[in-house]
């Protein structure tokens, strides 16, 4: 069975709440899950201590047994000191695209002739 710890939601329209959980990878986001380990509370301020709460004990555990934490709780284990935290590298994602380099191509050739109009008109 592939297991993951992932967050069910919770709570009302735009007021979430999520409980972490150990879940069978193909039951539904807010299905049926095999333990609840703990509470995320996105509303609250990030410095607050009840923002994240988790049984460390359980969750590694859960690790143990060969569940993969999703995206969001890994970081929480990072945050918590439970988990190394990886390097992530997506290099590509601070490069513009295409088009927009295109764009600023096009306007460093018109300043750069706009400068060379004006040097001479200078002298």
């Amino acid at each position: 069975m592939a297991m993951k710890i992932r967050l069910a939601r919770g709570g009302s329209k735009k007021r979430p709440f999520y409980s972490i959980v150990a879940t069978d990878s193909r039951m539904p986001r807010d299905g049926r899950f095999l333990e609840k380990l703990g509470t995320y509370n996105p509303l609250l301020p990030k410095d607050s201590e009840d923002r994240v709460k988790m049984n460390i004990e359980r969750v590694k555990y859960w690790l143990d047994q060969g569940a993969q934490p999703t995206d969001r709780i890994a970081r929480f284990l990072e945050a918590a000191g439970e988990r190394s935290k990886p390097t992530r590298a997506n290099m590509k994602k601070a490069v513009p695209g295409k088009k927009a380099q295109e764009r600023a191509e096009q306007r460093a050739a018109k300043a750069a002739e706009a400068n060379a109009e004006e040097a001479p008109a200078e002298e």
